[in-house]
């Protein structure tokens, strides 16, 4: 398939999405059905590189694809963006032979990609480990704990962050690779949320062998795979996928307003409701534009060769997350305000507002923003230009 009709052919796909969105959410399972589809059409290899058989997109297709597949299921488009992050650290950062072994898997969509960057006691802190790769008979073992792993149970491969070594320091971190039946599997404590409860994001415990050439960069460098690839594009897909959602819900309370079928208290004569409305475009608007510019500078890093890692960059990036997450479910708040209890607050209204309302509570707490702002306040201290994005 070319990559010019993978936006044709995902919005082909949203009438289906949409219909299951509801029980995905109800039911709490995760979207198979909707993940197969994305499996059939080659969309799990759109960042592989066409030398491996992929579609050889990048950040703006990433970013396109996740705000029109969220709009449809949030949980779905979390699922397959999230794969497409561990995707590009795979590209970006694997050798070849891992590469060889790993990517045209990818793009046939037999190779759904989870990442296992959690552990019990570590609070968040991506870049450190406790669990201890252990060299043995010329492989690496693993013993690890994750409690939380978005779509671990339906995975076919892992990304998998481990202390480097036994005597290591806990930020000597490795990202390595296991395919699936490399694995034992136990599933942990269960998924039961308040919102995203599609992607199945309970723990697992994994124990293996996998061999040495699956470390993704540089032993103990885990660093630099996160700064260049991990974060960044966790980062950009994340506000595509609220942005995506918030957007449908907006549109869906406009078609509604616009409607005969209106209720009585969204009169669009109205002042109240015209300002309303406007503060939610006005939220989106600035999302909008703001991922916009952060992806281009990304690219732009990307194009040049140069690292994202500066203090600039890096502030706008943690910037674009926040105020994702915080303009997105604002949005959707509002919405909930405007349209009031029987149009918003209900399980069966017309709009699925109040899923919305649940889904992007998630988002501030997704690597939770506190923590972001707290770095940015010290990045702002490195930062000697302050520049702007």
């Amino acid at each position: 398939m070319p990559l010019d009709d993978a936006a044709t052919l995902v919005d082909g796909m949203l009438p289906t999405l949409r219909d299951r969105a509801a029980e995905v959410d109800r039911a709490a399972a995760f979207p198979e059905d909707n993940l197969n589809l994305l499996r059939e059409n080659g969309l799990l290899g759109l960042l592989v590189p066409a030398d491996y058989g992929g579609l050889g997109g990048g950040l703006a297709d990433l970013t396109d694809l996740a705000q029109r597949l969220a709009g449809a299921c949030l949980s779905t488009g979390m699922i397959w963006a999230m794969h497409c992050q561990q995707v590009d650290s795979l590209v970006r950062h694997a050798a070849p032979e891992l590469k060889d072994h790993v990517l045209p898997r990818v793009a046939r969509g037999e190779l759904y990609l989870a990442s296992v960057t959690t552990e019990p006691g570590k609070g968040g802190h991506l870049l450190t480990g406790g669990a201890p790769l252990r060299a043995a008979e010329g492989s690496l073992l693993l013993d690890r704990d994750a409690p939380i792993v978005t779509g671990g149970a339906q995975a076919d491969g892992f990304l998998i962050t481990m202390r480097s070594a036994e005597e290591a320091a806990d930020r000597e971190v490795s990202l390595v690779y296991a395919d699936r039946d490399q694995l034992d599997i136990v599933p942990q404590e269960g998924w039961h949320t308040l919102g995203m409860r599609g992607t199945s994001s309970g723990g697992l415990k994994l124990s293996g062998r996998v061999p040495p050439g699956n470390v993704v960069g540089e032993p103990g460098n885990f660093r630099h795979v996160a700064m260049e690839s991990m974060a960044p594009v966790g980062h950009l897909a994340w506000a595509a996928c609220w942005l995506g959602t918030a957007h449908s819900a907006l549109r869906g309370v406009l078609d509604l307003i616009r409607s005969r079928n209106r209720p009585r208290g969204l009169d669009p004569s109205s002042d109240l409701v015209r300002e309303r409305l406007a503060r939610v475009r006005m939220d989106l608007e600035l999302v909008s534009a703001y991922l916009h510019r952060v992806r281009q500078e990304v690219d732009d890093h990307r194009a040049a060769g140069t690292s994202v890692g500066g203090p600039s960059t890096q502030v706008h990036l943690n910037t674009l997350k926040v105020a994702a997450a915080e303009h997105t479910f604002a949005a959707v708040h509002k919405l909930v305000q405007l349209c009031g209890l029987f149009s918003a607050y209900r399980t069966d209204a017309a709009i699925p507002l109040e899923r919305h309302f649940r889904d992007l509570r998630s988002a501030s707490l997704n690597y939770a923003d506190d923590r972001l702002l707290t770095a940015n306040g010290a990045l702002s201290l490195l930062d000697r230009t302050a520049r702007l994005a």
